[in-house]
Parts: structure tokens; sequence; C-alpha cells
């Protein structure tokens, strides 16, 4: 992820969604399987209307080593600013949620590019990286309340020559 705390991400999973006990079902844990899995589809085909829709209007968003920020309006700002600065896909995704569907997490690669320098981070240059992330989520009502994201900021600014 970059260094704002950037956006979950996932390929596109069809057929029956399949738990983190490997059952397939459709009980609250695998509907909240499915929608982080929606909403990191959405993130990897740049489709920021498709990750707002499965945000509540008073998502709590946890910005790694950052604030947090409430609203989808501001959700949509800090889409906004993140597509300017970087070009990212989720790779490697493994999605998780617990048995009563309110709790989720989920574990990838961000592989990335650093295209327009972000203040106070080093000159972008078009430096690609690659990031492991962790990413937790609440869900109620069917939409996801809260996204919090964590990965080594360090680690990602020594990958773009910072």
């Amino acid at each position: 992820m970059n260094p704002s705390g950037s956006a979950l991400t996932s390929a596109a999973v069809s057929g029956p969604s399949t738990t983190a006990s490997g059952q397939t079902g459709s009980g609250p844990q695998a509907r909240t399987h499915d929608l982080i899995t929606r909403y990191y589809a959405a993130f990897n085909a740049n489709d920021p209307a498709g990750m707002l829709e499965v945000l509540s209007d008073d998502v709590q968003h946890d910005i790694n080593q950052g604030g947090s920020e409430l609203g989808r309006n501001a959700f949509r700002a800090f889409l906004a600013h993140m597509d300017v600065h970087y070009r990212e896909q989720a790779r490697d995704l493994t999605v998780m949620a617990s048995a009563d569907g309110l709790r989720a997490a989920a574990e990838f690669v961000i592989h990335g590019e650093y295209l327009k320098t972000d203040e106070g981070l080093p000159p972008a240059k078009g430096q690609e990286y690659a990031l492991p992330v962790g990413a937790f989520f609440e869900v109620h009502g069917g939409l996801i309340t809260r996204v919090t994201n964590y990965y080594n900021l360090q680690d990602w600014t020594r990958q773009v020559g910072g």
C-alpha cells in the first residue's frame, strides 16, 4: 500500500463463497466474505464507485500510521487522492470472516507504482513497489463500517528510494 494507507484490493471470485473454514454457504460468514471480496474486486478494477457502494455512510477509515477519517465522502476524497499519486493492485488475496459475519480480515500483497510525489514523501519517478498488507473490517447491515490497513511504511520508503 502506498504510504497514505491505500484502500484494499482483491481479485474477483466466481462461484459460491468459501469461508475461512473452507465451507461454502450463504450465512453471515459467507456474506461478509463475499462483501470483502467485492470491495477488493472493485479496487483492482479501479472502480471507486464499486468500492464506495459496499461502505456505510459513516464508515471509519483507519489509515496506516495516520489518523481516522469518518464517512463515505472522506473515503471518496481519499480514493481520489490515491488515484493521482499511486496505481495499485492487490494480489494473493486471502479473506477471512468471523462466523457471525461482523468482522473480517484480508491479507494480500499490494503491487504498485508511485506516479506523482505525495506531500512529505520521497519524489515520485514511477518507482514500483510490492508490500505485504493486512486489513481489518467491521460489517453491519450488509455494509463495511470500518476499514483498517497495516503495512510497513519504512519498507515502502526503502523500495521507492527514500
